[in-house]
């Protein structure tokens, strides 16, 4: 696409009437783009409809009508969450318009340099804790994107002096074709929204576009331990700042132990080294969060912050909602709200993180995969397992593997029925010093519009006790 201003009087289509989809019509509306939003939900379900028609949007809700997406149809704009297999997207590819998400709009106006974080696993805690970083360090960062504010509209704020902090989805990156990210930084990546991307090919390969843009002037901060993430090495142009927690690098961020104590060490190209924090001090508990810190400490660098500021700030961040979120103890039980482990390698970052039994409360949406991977964590480690939504039995079928030996299936499909029988169901299970945990191993869109609804709701069910 061309800059937004290049769309005055042309047609805009923007697909979904989420926050990204708001932000991105009011967005081309200011350049004169003439603008029609397009929702399938009924328009009494989409509030927004309202504001944007009453700036001369047009607004179509209740379905997608067949003449929305023309040959007059200039630029495509899609909520990252629609399918390209849509009618409408579909019909724009086959006329040949180009189908974006909001990230590729949104760097076309932002005059902030833009540090890019994806992965499978930790984007949240990462991005978060990485503007925590930086505004520690006075560094003047926006947390925009997949988290907090639309991109679009947090662009619109940023100057030359900022830092724009973006979260982002395979969704989100694979609509991008000339997005530049100062900074890209690369998690983890793992089998995880194929009913989406359809092969793993095509879900790597959305979230290696993330670098596809970068130069010899940028960074590209990379997790050494992920195969998926070293293989990408030959074909980056931008300085590669590799983060490892399981090998001292020749230069980079790593987890060094010496006399039992964990270390997390930044070497620089030239051999010199610093130590940052001791890995007992960051503010939130757990292995994976060890790694989430690793890079954290690598782009909070690459940007300027201080050795001090991010010490400062890797001791003080108490973690984001929804990740591993102590709710409170009941009867020498903790609560613990993990409801963002939206794939079973989440569940079992969650599980590592505790040395305490746990009686796990599970599932969610069927997305025709097995869940054996979970076996050898559920062994030795869980003391029930409380099993709701499409995959109970399956979960049920994977804790029996491994022999949990308490096993409750919640049989309501009311959501909110559903969690106050789970969290009621784990309470009588759990003893003294156990954790009660949410982990789901799954999405949420089988009872709960998001995993964000599904742990409040846990938590106002626990406050409950």
């Amino acid at each position: 696409m061309q800059h937004p201003n290049e769309y005055r009087g042309k047609s805009v289509v923007v697909l979904g009437m989420a926050r990204s989809g708001v932000a991105v019509a009011k967005l081309f509306h200011a350049y004169g783009a003439n603008v029609t939003v397009n929702d399938k939900k009924e328009r009494d379900l989409c509030p927004e409809a309202d504001e944007l028609t009453a700036l001369g949007i047009s607004v179509l809700c209740g379905g997608h009508p067949p003449d929305l997406i023309n040959k007059e149809t200039a630029l495509v704009v899609k909520n990252p969450g629609i399918f390209y297999s849509t009618e409408p997207v579909k019909r724009a590819l086959a006329l040949g318009i180009e189908v974006v998400t909001e990230v590729e709009v949104a760097a076309y106006i932002c005059e902030a340099p833009i540090i890019g974080i994806t992965g499978s696993n930790g984007k949240t805690t990462t991005t978060t804790w990485i503007g925590k970083m930086l505004e520690t360090a006075g560094l003047k960062p926006i947390v925009a994107g997949n988290i907090g504010r639309a991109l679009c509209d947090a662009a619109q704020d940023a100057e030359a002096d900022n830092w724009m902090v973006v979260e982002l989805s395979s969704f989100q990156l694979k609509g991008t074709v000339h997005f530049h990210p100062r900074i890209a930084c690369l998690l983890n990546v793992y089998e995880t929204h194929l009913d989406y991307h359809g092969t793993m090919e095509d879900y790597a390969g959305s979230k290696a576009k993330l670098f596809a843009n970068q130069t010899e002037a940028d960074t590209a901060v990379l997790n050494w331990d992920d195969a998926y993430c070293r293989s990408l090495i030959p074909w980056i142009k931008a300085k590669i700042v590799p983060f490892s927690m399981a090998e001292e690098l020749v230069s980079g961020v790593f987890l060094r132990t010496l006399e039992g104590v964990e270390t997390i060490v930044y070497r620089s190209e030239d051999g010199n080294e610093s130590a940052i924090l001791t890995a007992a001090k960051l503010g939130i508990p757990g292995r994976h969060n060890i790694q989430n810190a690793l890079a954290a400490v690598a782009v909070a660098l690459a940007a300027g912050a201080s050795e001090q500021a991010i010490a400062e700030a890797l001791q003080q961040f108490r973690g984001v909602e929804h990740r591993l979120e102590f709710v409170r103890d009941k009867d020498g039980v903790s609560y613990v709200n993990g409801s963002k482990a939206t794939n079973p390698a989440a569940t079992i970052k969650d599980l590592e993180a505790f040395s305490q039994p746990i009686v796990l409360i599970a599932g969610g949406l069927d997305r025709g995969m097995e869940y054996d991977s979970l076996v050898p964590y559920f062994q030795g480690r869980l003391t029930g397992l409380i099993a709701l939504g499409e995959t109970r039995d399956k979960l049920a079928r994977t804790a029996e593997q491994a022999t949990v030996p308490q096993i409750r299936i919640i049989a309501s499909i009311d959501p909110e029925q559903a969690m106050m029988e789970a969290v009621e169901a784990a309470r009588l299970l759990a003893k003294d010093g156990d954790v009660v945990l949410l982990s789901p191993a799954c999405a949420s869109w089988d009872m709960f519009t998001s995993y964000e609804q599904r742990g409040s709701m846990f938590k106002r069910s626990v406050h409950t006790l």
